[in-house]
């Protein structure tokens, strides 16, 4: 049985679903736990209101339906935080000033820009843009350290001119390897987000073949998440998720309670 860590709900900037709503869904589809992770983005470009988030209320409506939904599903309070070097004492308070289980840091603005949208990739090669991504994630690694798995690392190839269609790990593999070393040197891990085929890529983000290597160079924490905004996404292509995670090496995948992971072993 499995953990869907990383979902949406109307207290997001892009989303309206509601958190019984989500829950429902999380039954259907037998899972054993969820995390509700809900954005909070601080200085978002061009709608700075769209990505903050109500923490009092957020975490009242969590905190009711882990009390009330307690006998048919586990229910954890999580944050997904907007990474950016120069609002880090920022999203440290919010992160230290809440009973969060779960933090994921993702990177959704590069240098004031979201790769979501068409102008990012203006005047320069897909290839540059892509790269100017993950360089923005070591620049965040480097001024803050507050969470416990880094989200979706190449999200970014979701929304390229050509999307996933020319990129490769081994085209980024210096750049990427440096990641996923900082991020095992400092004690994160990384999700396996499968939005990635709800978005048609025919892979996870990241791929497959960074999630080999995340293995081959130690990395044991891998956390698992549909990224949710609706309640028809939730653990979207979750079925893929054993054969892929055997295929790179992991035995495990793993859950956050009050900051702490928990490994708990993949379904046969």
């Amino acid at each position: 049985m499995l953990w869907d860590t990383h979902m949406h709900t109307h207290h997001s900037g892009d989303s309206d679903a509601l958190m019984p709503d989500m829950i429902q869904a999380a039954v259907r589809q037998n899972l054993d736990g969820i995390c509700f992770t809900d954005h909070f983005d601080y200085d978002y470009p061009d709608d700075p209101n769209l990505f903050l988030l109500d923490f009092d209320s957020y975490i009242k409506e969590v905190r009711s339906f882990q009390d009330t939904c307690h006998d048919r599903l586990s229910i954890r309070l999580g944050i997904e935080v907007g990474l950016q070097p120069h609002i880090t004492e920022i999203n440290r308070k919010a992160v230290t000033g809440h009973p969060f289980d779960f933090v994921i840091g993702s990177s959704h603005v590069v240098h004031g820009i979201d790769p979501y949208y068409p102008k990012y990739y203006e005047g320069r090669s897909e290839k540059t843009a892509y790269r100017e991504y993950f360089e923005s994630i070591l620049e965040n690694l480097n001024t803050y350290s507050d969470f416990d798995v880094y989200g979706h690392l190449d999200y970014v190839v979701r929304y390229g001119p050509d999307r996933n269609r020319f990129y490769t790990y081994e085209a980024y593999a210096d750049i990427i390897d440096e990641i996923l070393r900082k991020l095992i040197s400092m004690g994160k891990g990384i999700e396996v987000n499968t939005a990635g085929f709800k978005y048609g890529l025919g892979h996870p983000n990241p791929t497959e073949a960074v999630l080999l290597r995340y293995h081959e160079l130690g990395g044991e924490i891998l956390t698992l998440g549909a990224d949710a905004h609706a309640p028809e996404h939730v653990a979207y292509a979750f079925d893929r998720l054993p054969q892929i995670l055997r295929h790179a090496g992991f035995r495990y995948f793993t859950v956050f309670t009050g900051r702490k992971p928990d490994f708990l072993p993949l379904p046969e």
